[in-house]
Order: structure tokens, then C-alpha cells, then sequence
């Protein structure tokens, strides 16, 4: 019994992973609700853009500007580099980024390293932010990831970073709901291969992220399955061997 055990718990991990998606499209997209997701939006946000810039240094480009905004999304202007590789950056980084935060919806030791990346990474865009209820929603989201490190042994803090992981795996899809609802000042990187390639259009661009990230998103799922139902099954062999010495 103990082996179907630590399955069926990596079930309810893959349950509530589909019901994040969907509850994640409706609050980003809600006038409203939508602003209460600010410091969450600001860190995936802000370590997209992240990417990009990784990207441009690497690719021997320089940074003009960057900007993170929950409401106009992020930019970032380069000079120079590859355009392509730069541009293409951005989904990647987001989409590997929240797998391995997916990985700590399956395992408490995970989540707890994670949640010192979470913690320094909802503070950190609040040096390009003014807004004073987004600050103030920043130290209510900052005490949450403390306060589940007391929750449950932690388990609270599972699901935190799985609803963080799923944010950032999914991020074209909310960065292409933005181009569509809100019109927002800073295009979607979709919009922006398709000024690349003109002969391929953002709807292309779209489709061909939005399977990348849904791939990416399985291969992590697999992973967490495998990797933790085989750490926990080996503990119960040592403890039932201890128990026999």
C-alpha cells in the first residue's frame, strides 16, 4: 500500500496544476482581480525580462533600457547582439524557470530552497516600482511565503510554488492575453517575432510557444513524478530496514 501511496498524492499535484492554469487566465485577465496578482506578475515578469537581458550580453548586445510594469508588461531595448536568440530567450527561460518551481509542488525540501528564489525575486522589481498598493501587496505576498514555511510542515508552500511555477511556464499565454484584452504599451514577444518574420504571423508565433511550454510543462511533471516517488520509496526501504536492526 505504501508504494500507491506517494502516487496518488503526485496526482492531486497534477489536479491542482490544470486548475491553476485556468484560475491564473481568469485573474490575469479580470480589471480588478488582476491587480491583486501585481507582485507575482512583477517577478515573472521581471525574470523574463531577465532572460532577454541575459540573452543580449551573452549574444555581445548592450542594454539601452528595461522596463517592468504589471500593467504595461516588460521591455527590454537592445543594441546589438542576435535579435533571434535574444528574442527567444525570453519564453525559454520563463517556461524552464516555472518547471523547476513546479518540481517543489511535489516535494517540501524543494520548496523550502525555492522559496528564498521566490522571496528575493518579489522584492527585487520593486527598485523600477512607485505604486504604493503594489509595494503593500508585496509584503502581504512576502509574509505568505514565510508564513507557509510554518503551515502544515511546509505543505502550504508546495502549492505556493506550484501556482508560482505554472505562472511562469504559461507566461506566453498571459503575455498574448495582455496583446488581446489590454492593449498593452509592450508588445508580446510573439508580436515581436512576427516583426522579425513578417511572413509568419503572431497567431504562428503563438501556437508554436504555447506547444513548447505545454511540452515543458509535462516533461517537469514527469520528472517531479519519478524523481520524488523514488526518494520517498527509498526512505521507507532504509526506515523498514532500520526497523528490522
Amino acid at each position: 500500500m505504501w508504494l500507491t501511496h506517494p502516487a496518488q498524492l503526485q496526482v492531486v499535484v497534477l489536479y491542482v496544476t490544470v486548475v491553476y492554469v485556468v484560475v491564473i487566465f481568469g485573474i490575469w485577465n479580470i480589471p480588478g482581480a488582476r491587480t491583486l496578482i501585481n507582485p507575482l506578475k512583477l517577478f515573472t515578469i521581471g525574470w523574463h525580462e531577465l532572460c532577454h537581458i541575459i540573452a543580449a550580453i551573452l549574444t555581445g548586445g548592450t542594454i539601452a533600457s528595461v522596463t517592468i510594469d504589471p500593467f504595461l508588461g516588460g521591455a527590454t531595448l537592445v543594441e546589438g547582439g542576435k535579435p533571434p536568440v535574444i528574442l527567444s530567450a525570453g519564453y525559454i527561460g520563463s517556461t524552464i524557470f516555472g518547471g523547476v518551481f513546479i518540481l517543489g509542488g511535489f516535494d517540501t525540501l524543494v520548496a523550502k530552497i525555492l522559496s528564498f528564489v521566490l522571496g528575493i525575486g518579489l522584492v527585487a522589481p520593486l527598485v523600477l516600482v512607485r505604486d504604493k498598493l503594489t509595494i503593500l501587496l508585496t509584503v502581504l505576498y512576502e509574509g505568505l511565503v514565510v508564513g507557509f514555511w510554518f503551515i502544515g510542515h511546509a505543505q502550504a508552500l508546495r502549492w505556493y510554488c506550484l501556482f508560482v511555477g505554472v505562472m511562469n511556464v504559461f507566461f506566453v499565454i498571459w503575455d498574448i492575453a495582455d496583446d488581446k484584452f489590454f492593449r498593452k504599451a509592450n508588445d508580446s514577444d510573439c508580436t515581436q517575432f512576427y516583426i522579425m518574420f513578417p511572413r509568419l504571423p503572431a497567431h504562428f508565433w503563438a501556437c508554436v510557444w504555447i506547444m513548447f511550454e505545454i511540452g515543458v510543462c509535462i516533461a517537469f511533471l514527469l520528472l517531479g513524478i519519478v524523481s520524488f516517488k523514488v526518494r520517498r520509496t527509498s526512505y521507507r526501504v532504509v526506515a523498514e530496514c532500520s526497523s528490522y536492526l
